[in-house]
């Protein structure tokens, strides 16, 4: 038979692909499936971090920025530990990006605060001199789109079956809230007034008072979330 394949390489080409094929689905797959798994204490986004995600986007934040540290010392020691599969496990789409013009973001919530985020975002030389980031003002003004922020968690959930209004730590208590559009919408405000506790812009604190979530605090919220 083995003779056979020898003498007609193209079978014998054919045999080896499939043989190699087959090793890779039962090798490969199988880990690459474990290691995509929500690593302990990822969690789902909530409303107003999907709603600051979704400026971060729309603003081309990635197009500067990566969410991908790798695993190389130079990295670990200016960005902290390594990217995990697991920590996308809720990313839809994934911005781990393609360039860095500035630094990577993944785990920034670890080391900049709210306050630092206002001030970099409205001047962003005041608190990085000779950046060449630009400033976005408009971010203080526009508000954002808390419909179609609960529209994607809604969609995820039913169907990505992303687990909100779940307990995934074992202590009893929902990890993640998304429940009815009014509950996640009351939830959103709720949290912009936290983030906007700690912010100096009047204008900002003024909307969030009244109701409104600008876009710099729902970005905000979402940066904080990163670590």
């Amino acid at each position: 038979m083995f003779h056979w394949f020898e003498q007609r390489p193209f079978f014998f080409a054919v045999l080896v692909f499939v043989f190699v094929a087959f090793a890779g689905i039962i090798e490969i797959i199988p880990d690459f499936a474990k290691q995509s798994r929500p690593t302990v204490g990822t969690k789902p986004y909530s409303v107003l971090e999907l709603a600051g995600r979704q400026v971060y986007i729309k603003d081309s934040c990635n197009a500067c920025h990566s969410q991908l540290i790798r695993p190389f010392k130079s990295e670990t020691d200016r960005y902290g530990m390594y990217s995990l599969s697991g920590e996308y496990a809720y990313d839809r789409p994934f911005l781990w990006g393609s360039k860095r013009t500035g630094p990577d973001l993944m785990r920034v919530g670890n080391y900049r605060t709210t306050d630092w985020h206002e001030n970099h975002m409205m001047d962003p030389a005041s608190v990085v001199p000779g950046t060449v980031m630009p400033a976005y003002p408009h971010q203080f003004e526009n508000i954002v789109d808390l419909d179609t922020a609960y529209a994607e968690a809604y969609t995820v959930k039913t169907v990505f079956a992303t687990p909100y209004d779940q307990d995934l730590d074992g202590d009893g208590k929902v990890d993640v809230e998304l429940g009815e559009y009014a509950t996640a919408v009351a939830k959103a405000k709720a949290d912009a007034a936290l983030i906007a506790a700690d912010m100096k812009n009047k204008a900002v604190k003024d909307a969030v008072a009244n109701g409104q979530i600008p876009e710099i605090v729902a970005l905000i919220a979402y940066l904080n979330s990163l670590k």
